[in-house]
């Protein structure tokens, strides 16, 4: 019984212990505090949103140790001179060489290398790696799609996007900032020429499997790809590959002539259904089922086989220029 009472009292005091301490701390924070928050967000508020401001402007940053992390990270060896000049502008380049001359620095230091070269090879590399890989994942798509596929793929927006995930942004030694989608996709560029200077066309060539071919992933190749008439397209490759006429035939419709119609056709060639497709009318109930019956063709349906993003292409398979 003691010890229950020994027990009730120690609890009593510490939860007497606990509400001093609240009290306390109510207590620490002062009047003027609210207020003075309230004008401070009050002066931000009127001053407007701030400029963003890149992080080479701050104290402690290493140009050095964020190129080398950076390479770390990609798990990639880069030689820092390199990597340092995938990421210049020629813009800051020149403006550097002018604050350099201002200085009185001699004329055989005033040269600041810019990533012009390296994003022109760059370019050439990346593109003649996704023809390749598209070449081999996507044999039986035409010549026209895999245009387009590649255009996707090699486009700016697609690089800037690769290149600002991949943490370039800050290391842009450009004059503007934040950069512009062309300076991203720039760099991104001129990094796999770097990478090919660096270490051979080889890494190179996975850099830009790992990182560009990969956005195909899960990616509905009809919205990169959709061809501007559909049954004419059919019809030729039905002739090329001797499938026999394409004929699309009305399968079944409901509600005509209401705001609510809908039509089912299918497309035959040799008694061969190669696709089907609906409509609110028969021409768009067409047009949507030549789409189906190219995707069959092409093997471009969603249920397709996965890219293979592992697969190493030989070097003699990639044609540079």
């Amino acid at each position: 019984m003691s010890f229950l009472r020994s027990a009730a009292g120690f609890l009593a005091r510490v939860k007497v212990l606990e509400g001093a301490t609240t009290v306390q701390t109510r207590r620490h924070i002062k009047r003027w505090v609210s207020p003075t928050l309230r004008e401070l967000a009050h002066r931000q508020k009127k001053l407007g949103p701030q400029k963003p401001e890149a992080r080479s402007g701050f104290l402690e940053w290493n140009q050095r140790s964020e190129l080398f992390a950076f390479g770390k990270r990609l798990g990639e060896s880069f030689e820092l001179s390199q990597l340092q000049r995938a990421f210049t502008e020629k813009s800051f380049a020149r403006r550097e060489e002018e604050r350099r001359r201002k200085l009185g620095i001699e004329e055989t230091d005033l040269q600041v290398p810019d990533n012009s070269d390296l994003a022109e090879k760059g370019h050439h590399i990346a593109r003649a790696y996704v023809n390749a890989f598209l070449q081999h994942q996507l044999p039986k798509v035409p010549k026209e799609g895999l245009q387009a596929i590649a255009a996707y793929l090699l486009s700016t927006e697609t690089l800037a996007h690769v290149s600002s995930h991949l943490g370039s942004k800050d290391l842009i030694q450009s004059t503007e900032y934040p950069p512009t989608a062309e300076s991203l996709a720039q760099s991104l560029q001129a990094v796999i020429g770097a990478l090919a200077d660096s270490s051979g066309v080889e890494r190179a060539f996975l850099f830009v499997r790992d990182f560009i071919c990969t956005q195909l992933n899960q990616k509905d190749l009809l919205d990169v790809w959709t061809p501007q008439d559909p049954l004419q397209l059919l019809e030729k490759i039905c002739k090329e590959r001797k499938l026999g006429e394409a004929e699309p035939r009305l399968l079944g419709d409901c509600g005509r002539n209401t705001v609510l119609a809908a039509y089912q056709v299918g497309i035959y060639a040799n008694r061969q259904l190669l696709g089907k497709g609906f409509g609110e009318d028969l021409k768009t109930a067409t047009e949507t089922a030549a789409i189906d019956g190219l995707q069959s063709i092409f093997d471009t349906h969603d249920n397709r086989r996965p890219f293979d993003f592992a697969i190493k292409l030989e070097t003699k398979n990639v044609r540079l220029g």
